[in-house]
C-alpha cells in the first residue's frame, strides 16, 4: 500500500455492493474498516438510522459518501465536522428517461389505453413544439433539456431563483410557479425535498394547469398535495398525474391513485439498481481520486440548506 493512498470504508457491508469497493481502489484508495478509514461510502439508501452509531464509534472520518441524490433521511446527521456528498446528479440520466417516458405515456393516453378491454375511442396530445415546466435546477433538468430538444419543446424552468437555466426558454422562481404551470402540456417534478419545497403543487398549482395538461413526478411524494390531486383529477382540472414517487410510499394497497383512470402509477423505478450501482460506482472512483489528489469532492452537501 503506497503512502498517501485514501483509506475508505464500504458499509455496511453486503454482496451486493463489492463494486463499489472496487470503484474505491479504481479511484486510487484503499478499502479499510470504518475504524482505520478517513473516509466512509454509506452504500445502503435503506439503513440510514445505522449510520450515526457507525461515526459515533469510530474516529477519523473526515468525508462521508451518501448513495442517493435525495438525502432526507440523513438530513438529522448531517454535521460541520465532516465533509458530506450525495450522488447528486449521477442518476440524472435514468430518471430524465423515465421522467420523458411518462410524460409521453401521459399525453399519448397510455392510462385509457392500457387499462381497455375494448377498442377506444382516439385521444391524446403531441409533445412535439409543446411546453414543457420542469421544477428543479439540477441534473435531471440538464438531461431533460438535451432530451427535450428532439420535440422542439419550449422549456420553462422553475428554481429557488430566476437565474437563467441553461437552454430554457424563460426560468422562473418558486414564488412564480402558477405563471410557471399555466398553459404547459407536461409539468415534471424534478427538484429536492425542502421545507421550501414540501407541498409545492397544491390545489392552486393544479387549478392554474391547462385541463389536458400532464404532471409527472421523480422526485418526491411530499412535493405533491395528494388529497388536492386527486379531487383536480375527479373534477378534470388537469389530463393526469404519472407518478413515479409518492406519500406515503410505498403507495399502499387500495389507494384511490392505482386505479383512477387518470394515474399512471410506477413504484419508484426511474432509477433501479441495476442502472444505479454502476453509474454510483463511477461516482465514488471519482471522488475517491478527488480526495486523493487534494481536489474539491463532487457532489458537496450544504449542510445547512439539507441538500
Amino acid at each position: 500500500m503506497s503512502e498517501g493512498r485514501p483509506k475508505v470504508a464500504v458499509e455496511p457491508k453486503s454482496g451486493r455492493f463489492e463494486s463499489l469497493e472496487e470503484a474505491v481502489v479504481r479511484g486510487g484508495g484503499v478499502v479499510a474498516p470504518p475504524e482505520d478509514a478517513q473516509a466512509l461510502v454509506w452504500a445502503d439508501p435503506h439503513r440510514p438510522q445505522d449510520l450515526p452509531e457507525l461515526l459515533a464509534r469510530v474516529d477519523g472520518i473526515e468525508w462521508v459518501g451518501l448513495p442517493f441524490a435525495g438525502i432526507e433521511p440523513y438530513v438529522p446527521y448531517l454535521d460541520h465536522e465532516r465533509v458530506w456528498t450525495c450522488a447528486r446528479g449521477v442518476y440524472a440520466r435514468p430518471v430524465a428517461e423515465h421522467a420523458l417516458m411518462l410524460g409521453l405515456a401521459g399525453l399519448r393516453g397510455l392510462a385509457t389505453y392500457a387499462r381497455a378491454t375494448t377498442w377506444s375511442p382516439p385521444q391524446g396530445h403531441n409533445l412535439v413544439d409543446g411546453k414543457v415546466t420542469v421544477f428543479g435546477a439540477g441534473g435531471i433538468t440538464e438531461e431533460l433539456m438535451g432530451l427535450l430538444q428532439g420535440w422542439g419543446a419550449e422549456v420553462t424552468v422553475v428554481r429557488r431563483r430566476a437565474d437563467p437555466f441553461p437552454g430554457a426558454a424563460r426560468t422562473l422562481a418558486l414564488d412564480d410557479r402558477l405563471e410557471a404551470v399555466a398553459g404547459a402540456d407536461l409539468v415534471i417534478l424534478a427538484l429536492a425535498l425542502t421545507p421550501e419545497t414540501e407541498g409545492v403543487i397544491g390545489a392552486a398549482e393544479l387549478a392554474a394547469m391547462a385541463d389536458h395538461a400532464w404532471l409527472v413526478n421523480v422526485a418526491r411524494g411530499g412535493h405533491v398535495d395528494a388529497d388536492a390531486l386527486l379531487a383536480a383529477l375527479d373534477a378534470g382540472e388537469l389530463g393526469g398525474a404519472c407518478l413515479d414517487v409518492t406519500e406515503p410510499e410505498p403507495l399502499p394497497d387500495g389507494h384511490p391513485f392505482w386505479t383512477h383512470p387518470r394515474v399512471l402509477i410506477t413504484p419508484h423505478i426511474g432509477n433501479t439498481p441495476e442502472m444505479g450501482i454502476p453509474l454510483l460506482a463511477d461516482h465514488i472512483a471519482d471522488n475517491v481520486g478527488r480526495l486523493a489528489a487534494g481536489e474539491e469532492l463532487a457532489g458537496v452537501i450544504d449542510v445547512d440548506a439539507g441538500y
